[in-house]
């Protein structure tokens, strides 16, 4: 019997339990035996793995987070590292291997894959900026918890006549600060991708206080070169009354601890069986993940490194309809 391991690494995602029982039971579908590797590719060096059954799987898909447990490591980075890993592979007589994670992950799984080892990476980040695929594993349940916290945000706002500053995740992308801009209703948008200086977020805070608004939210992505407090702190200093009294909000790790929703579970459980299905056709060195609907598989050698544009006519819109 043919043995296949599955982890997850990096950030955690919603969606990523789903994606673990899809691996592990459309791997028994097909005749292979099932393993779990806890903390990622950390346990993996250290040989930190576990049968996974049918049974062991049930349950989980409503849970946010990994039960495999993830962690971000450096050490595959390095060729010592990755030999570890391999090793360890070796020793259990295990032939393949589902890695669950972003692009840092997919990085350490095109590496694997250059040394022999048989790979299919899932596109899971809730950045959602790996470029070729229209959106990973846990990205929309992100923003819709990033969106109910600025709605309720929006509430005290209106009631005191405050403008918001909330910062939301996204690392060194907009996906999320855009999206939740867009779906709030924000009256601005401060995006790693453009360059905003605080003293445009001022005149927009300014100008919406002429037109007569009561309050005014500010989404800001945590890669922004001026984030939440830098913005607050030149704010603060400015000469001119904003015409509101000014707030921050970081909203932090809480965006990806949400169970998921049933895009990421259906989007997470038909990953995992494309995984499985391309390793059993013996189709490896690949990402699998969603464009235009339907699932697609890209070389991982040529799909790491390469980052996701936001989409011009969301920032044009965003802008629109911020009047």
């Amino acid at each position: 019997m043919k043995r296949l391991a599955v982890l997850t690494s990096g950030g955690d995602a919603p969606g990523m339990n789903a994606a673990i029982r899809a691996v592990v039971r459309a791997g028994i579908s097909r005749g292979f035996q099932t393993f779990g590797v806890r903390h990622g590719y950390t346990g993996l060096m250290a040989g930190d793995l576990v049968p996974l059954g049918s049974r062991d799987v049930g349950g989980i898909m409503e849970r946010g987070g990994t039960i495999l447990g993830t962690t971000r490591c450096q050490e595959l980075k390095t060729g010592q590292g990755q030999q570890a890993a391999l090793r360890q592979l070796r020793e259990r007589g295990i032939e393949h291997l589902v890695v669950i994670g972003g692009g840092g992950s997919q990085a350490g799984a095109a590496a694997l894959s250059g040394n022999g080892q048989s790979v299919v990476g899932l596109t899971s980040t809730i950045d959602n900026d790996i470029a070729g695929f229209d959106v990973t594993i846990g990205a929309t349940t992100a923003v819709d918890v990033a969106l109910e916290s600025v709605d309720r945000l929006r509430v005290t706002a209106a009631s005191h006549g405050r403008v918001f500053l909330v910062e939301v995740m996204g690392r060194d992308g907009g996906f999320i600060a855009l999206n939740v801009g867009i779906a709030s209703g924000a009256e601005f948008i401060v995006v790693p991708e453009v360059e905003t200086s605080p003293v445009q977020v001022a005149a927009e805070i300014r100008a919406t206080w002429a037109r007569g608004k009561s309050h005014a939210i500010v989404v800001v992505a945590e890669g922004a070169k001026y984030n939440v407090d830098a913005l607050a702190s030149c704010l603060g200093r400015s000469d001119t009354p904003l015409g509101f009294d000014l707030r921050l909000c970081r909203l932090g790790h809480v965006q990806r601890g949400g169970a998921p929703g049933m895009t990421d579970r259906l989007l997470a459980t038909r990953l995992g069986a494309a995984a499985v299905m391309h390793l059993a056709e013996g189709r490896t060195g690949v990402l699998v993940g969603i464009r235009a609907g339907c699932i697609v598989a890209e070389p991982l050698a040529e799909s790491v490194g390469r980052k996701k544009p936001l989409e011009p006519d969301l920032l044009d819109l965003a802008r629109t309809l911020s009047l």
